[in-house]
């Protein structure tokens, strides 16, 4: 896939030879930059990505693969969902409404009814409990937005994430399971004040420059610009830019899966990575989506 110098991104290699990834000039106008590289590089069209049909909930794992189970955006509403065989589940975020601890309690006890033999789970914008410096200055405000939340005592959610008993969450951090390196964050571009949210540019690529390299599956809560990130209501692409240019150019792992934008379900592949919109619930929150289903060849050192 070419990308060129001036357009793209500004990068060069340090002394231990880590690619550094700069600030998109387009960083600010997602809609702008889809359009930008997709006119002069064809950056989002075939044959440099292409629409994916994910594995049938039904059909056999091959021999010597790990299946992973990927769902996001549940939004309390796990219970009409049919869960298919696995080994891995993966949950990208927005497993609440507002991160209520009743919320977490009873997602938790969801999780631990599942068979999978590894359960990962990050935060979304919809955990707002989980963003300690935006249950902060939510306390501090004169006016509740979110009445509910703004309402609770700080130690019934100072601890929220040790509810999660039935899973492994990660938050700007990283596990290894049947010899996979998975990384999970919860952050996106600012959206309408919820958790977890930064302004686009260097705020955001501060955080996914935590994402180490040689990371197989990564996990985030937003998309990165121009794989399933399209808001027909608005006309909008609203992926980041950096996320993109740091899974494309840096990190590109396996799996990169994220939900968020509920309107983008589905999945899509560049060559080198598979791109996983696993919200569960539709625009309008109902959890009509099934759960995606990606076998992937399992590292022999396991």
């Amino acid at each position: 896939m070419a990308f060129a110098q001036s357009h793209i991104m500004a990068a060069r290699r340090h002394q231990h030879s880590r690619l550094i990834i700069e600030v998109d000039e387009y960083s600010s106008n997602p809609t702008q930059a889809f359009t930008f590289y997709n006119i002069n590089q064809g950056r989002f069209q075939p044959p440099h990505v292409q629409m994916v049909d994910p594995v049938p909930h039904d059909a056999p794992k091959p021999p010597g693969y790990t299946r992973f189970v990927c769902i996001s955006d549940t939004h309390s509403r796990t219970d009409p969902i049919q869960m298919p065989y696995g080994d891995v589940l993966i949950h990208a975020g927005d497993f609440t409404e507002l991160g209520l601890p009743s919320e977490v309690k009873k997602f938790n006890e969801w999780l631990g009814n599942l068979p999978y033999e590894y359960k990962i789970v990050i935060a979304g914008n919809h955990e707002l409990t989980f963003d300690q410096e935006f249950m902060a200055d939510l306390i501090k405000q004169d006016f509740y937005y979110f009445p509910s939340v703004s309402k609770l005592k700080p130690e019934s959610y100072e601890n929220v994430q040790s509810l999660l008993t039935n899973c492994i969450y990660l938050q700007d951090s990283e596990v290894t399971v049947r010899g996979f390196r998975i990384y999970g964050s919860p952050w996106q571009p600012w959206f309408y004040g919820w958790g977890f949210n930064l302004p686009r540019g260097q705020a955001l690529l501060e955080k996914w420059n935590l994402i180490p390299d040689g990371i197989d599956i990564l996990i985030t809560h937003g998309p990165p610009l121009g794989f399933l990130d399209w808001v027909p209501k608005k006309m909008q692409r609203v992926g980041c830019v950096e996320l993109l240019n740091t899974v494309q150019r840096r990190i590109q792992p396996r799996l990169h899966v994220f939900g968020h934008i509920h309107e983008g379900y589905g999945v899509m592949a560049d060559g080198t990575t598979t791109y996983v919109n696993a919200s569960v619930c539709t625009v309008n929150y109902q959890p009509l989506n099934p759960p995606i289903v990606i076998d992937l060849p399992t590292p022999r050192n396991t």
